[in-house]
């Protein structure tokens, strides 16, 4: 099992969505806070980014800018730009008021602008330990795969509607998100920042294989023992080193991911509650409601009544 493919799969919901954005000077547009993971990627041109928090950001033609938690932001020709109203999610073609390019007005900047919808009632802590905005800039030689598939979703927009193009695009932001996360992680591990947390667990053969383990079979009576064994370590060298990579000890992750797996299987199957506590490790389904109602704060019934309402795509 693939940890990192793994945790996207359960923290996504709904369709994710993107568009072509274009904009010329001056321009400035803010984007509010959004339950959702966003992303900009420059074509042509060169752009700011505002965050909230921190220093603006220039862009480049090739650079990501990818927001793990949808914070509010702003994007503007330069940063001194008044940032214009009302408030725009940045993730549509440009929709034809007074600032589109023309002749005598060529853009300034060429985006393609998306996001995904993210369950935000329990974010993996692979998620959380990410920075409000990661800057990817567009480097020779550096995230082939990134830079393929952004060629690729650029092409597809482009194109007038062809036989399957919607699975198309949905599979290519899928695979999109999946390249930015790796190329962080892996500029993590590179420049030596990742001494702890997941950007050096998914990296430390010992407790990654321990990961992998219990995102194989979430349902087993895993022991600290038995996942050290994965490991190859010793029960307290396993438990230390995990706990300090991760965050957490190994059986409460273990429980918590048990309980974000069942929190998938409820917003995406029919399946009854007692099968879905069996699916997780849980025999009786008294104490996998006590569970899940511990970590979501709602018995698995009313948690599916209320996430099958807010993820139905408009």
């Amino acid at each position: 099992m693939d940890v990192l493919s793994d945790v996207v799969n359960a923290a996504r919901t709904g369709r994710p969505h993107s568009g072509r954005v274009i904009r010329s000077a001056p321009f400035a547009l803010r984007s509010p806070a959004m339950p959702s993971a966003g992303f900009h990627i420059v074509l042509q041109g060169t752009c700011w980014l505002l965050p909230a928090q921190g220093e603006p950001i220039a862009l480049g033609p090739g650079d990501v800018a990818f927001l793990p938690r949808g914070s509010a932001h702003g994007l503007a020709d330069d940063p001194s730009t008044p940032v214009g109203e009302p408030p725009t999610t940045l993730t549509g073609v440009h929709d034809g008021r007074e600032d589109e390019p023309s002749a005598d007005r060529p853009p300034t900047v060429v985006m393609l602008c998306g996001a995904y919808l993210l369950d935000g009632s329990g974010p993996h802590p692979l998620l959380n330990d990410l920075p409000e905005v990661i800057h990817l800039p567009t480097r020779v030689g550096r995230h082939s795969e990134l830079r393929a598939a952004i060629e690729l979703l650029g092409v597809e927009l482009d194109s007038d509607a062809r036989p399957g193009s919607d699975t198309i695009l949905l599979t290519l932001l899928d695979l999109l998100l999946l390249y930015i996360l790796r190329a962080w992680f892996e500029q993590q591990r590179v420049s030596g920042h990742s001494a702890t947390g997941w950007a050096a667990a998914l990296h430390d053969p010992a407790v990654a294989a321990a990961l992998r383990a219990i995102h194989e079979d979430p349902s087993r009576q895993w022991t600290v023992e038995e996942l050290g064994s994965q490991a190859r370590l010793s029960r307290a060298a396993f438990a230390r080193r995990f706990t300090h990579l991760v965050g957490q000890p190994p059986l409460t992750y273990l429980t918590w991911w048990r309980m974000t797996t069942a929190a998938r299987l409820l917003r995406t199957s029919d399946a009854p509650v007692n099968t879905i506590a069996q699916q997780v490790g849980y025999s009786s389904q008294y104490t996998f409601t006590h569970a899940f109602k511990r970590q979501y704060g709602a018995p698995p019934g009313s948690y599916r009544h209320h996430a099958g309402r807010s993820t139905t795509p408009a």
